[in-house]
């Protein structure tokens, strides 16, 4: 999954309202308000057929350049004029509005990754990521994968209410990430609360947040430590795990740094658990709502890969990619995105463009695989994405054959998504399988 903000911020309980401009309707500056992530997609669908380059003031204060079209944003995630050095993010940030930088309350430590500089750097950095995440490495934790499954179903109370999200959504990747990285057993558990804790804050990966809590600063300052001392004893007792070969991984006689080995490691944690969770959450929630879609599926799993990309597209779970900054003055379909902007492409938006999809509102299954940007596009897609289509398919794959009986326990209007314009999650999925 591409990763950065827009912002993460509580949120009110009031309905989205699509028309207003500065608390009013008419011309000037788009307000995006906080309760708009309730439900995207009307908002969405507004400035996507009236203006689908417009620059709007998210409910931290920051005005930021939204891309809501399918070539658009394509268009801007190949453009090099489009900087995701934060650098350039931070300079932008300080003289250009009140919202203070964040990621420096999580430390320099997560900081040095891959989407957060421009070529060469990026360059090498993927070089050196795509060393050490091999499809081999990630196919190989297939079995692992099915195993764990196994193991949340078997879990589940079915005279019960199951939360789909925290009971097996949450859990899975959290724990193919330890066996990625070789967490040992006995430190599984501290490793977890601090990774659930990190997760409801964006601001690591984020420029800015509003979502900065005492306790997610905390829990990624003794994350960074332990991963320090992880590496530290990978480097004398290396093993066949992801953080080994990350250290052990040359690229032209070079070798990446500790710093930049804790940030990559960072990275694979929040990316890889954030998207997998939430395809989970939102795929069981979309064919949940849409019966016929979930008849169609029980009927043939054939249709499984096809089924993860529907979900993917149709509902996924990156609301926006990595914040850009433009570095120059850029015409995009038309409209000049001045130079020392911030420029966000909306890929929830990109993936419900009719103009690329055929009726793209509706979800469809059987929908021909591929061009949805879920995973990014360009240079930044997603490394990891063979491993959240393989968590995906054995997931739905499983919980569909042992729970038939699966429905929504309460109604779909009554569930509460997360906060942030980062991700497109919800904060609980409840669910009966009796």
């Amino acid at each position: 999954m591409s990763a950065d903000q827009v912002t993460g911020q509580s949120l009110p309980t009031e309905p989205a309202r699509v028309q207003r401009e500065d608390g009013q309707q008419g011309g000037g500056t788009f307000v995006f308000e906080a309760n708009d992530m309730q439900d995207p997609h009307a908002v969405y669908d507004k400035l996507r057929a009236e203006t689908p380059v417009r620059e709007v003031l998210m409910p931290n204060g920051l005005k930021v350049w939204m891309v809501t079209k399918h070539a658009d944003a394509r268009a801007v995630m190949a453009d090099r004029r489009f900087s995701s050095d934060l650098v350039h993010g931070r300079k932008l940030v300080e003289t250009g509005s009140d919202v203070r930088p964040t990621q420096e309350d999580y430390g320099s430590q997560f900081g040095r990754h891959m989407l957060n500089v421009d070529p060469p750097d990026h360059t090498r950095l993927r070089r050196f990521m795509a060393k050490a995440l091999t499809p081999r490495r990630m196919e190989g934790l297939k079995p692992n994968v099915s195993a764990l499954v196994e193991d949340l179903l078997d879990a589940f109370d079915p005279s019960g209410e199951i939360d789909l999200v925290g009971q097996f959504g949450s859990p899975l990747p959290l724990a193919i990430i330890c066996d990625l990285f070789g967490v040992p057993a006995a430190d599984r558990s501290d490793f977890h609360r601090w990774a659930l804790a990190i997760g409801t804050d964006s601001a690591p990966v984020a420029l800015t947040s509003d979502n900065r809590s005492a306790e997610a600063k905390s829990s990624a300052a003794e994350m960074a430590g332990y991963l320090l001392e992880l590496i530290d004893h990978k480097q004398r007792n290396p093993a066949d795990d992801l953080l080994t070969a990350l250290i052990t991984a040359r690229d032209e006689d070079q070798a990446l740094s500790t710093i930049e080995v804790v940030s990559m490691a960072f990275l694979t944690l929040f990316a890889g658990h954030e998207t997998v969770v939430h395809l989970i959450g939102n795929g069981a929630l979309s064919l949940l709502t849409h019966p016929d879609q979930l008849a169609l599926l029980r009927g043939d799993l054939s249709l499984l890969p096809n089924a993860v990309e529907e979900f993917l597209r149709y509902d996924g779970p990156a609301n926006t990619s990595m914040m850009r900054y433009s570095i120059e003055d850029v015409e995009i379909a038309g409209v000049t995105i001045p130079a020392g902007s911030f420029v966000a492409t909306i890929l929830t938006s990109a993936n419900r463009d009719d103009e690329f999809f055929p009726r793209a509102a509706t979800m469809d299954i059987t929908r021909p695989m591929g061009g949805h940007m879920t995973f990014g596009h360009g240079i930044h897609y997603c490394v990891g994405a063979p491993l959240a289509r393989i968590e995906g398919r054995v997931a739905f794959e499983r919980l569909l054959t042992r729970y038939p009986g699966l429905r929504l326990a309460v109604e779909p209007e009554e569930l509460v998504w997360q906060s942030n314009t980062l991700i497109r999650g919800l904060s609980r999925l409840p669910v009966l399988v009796d």
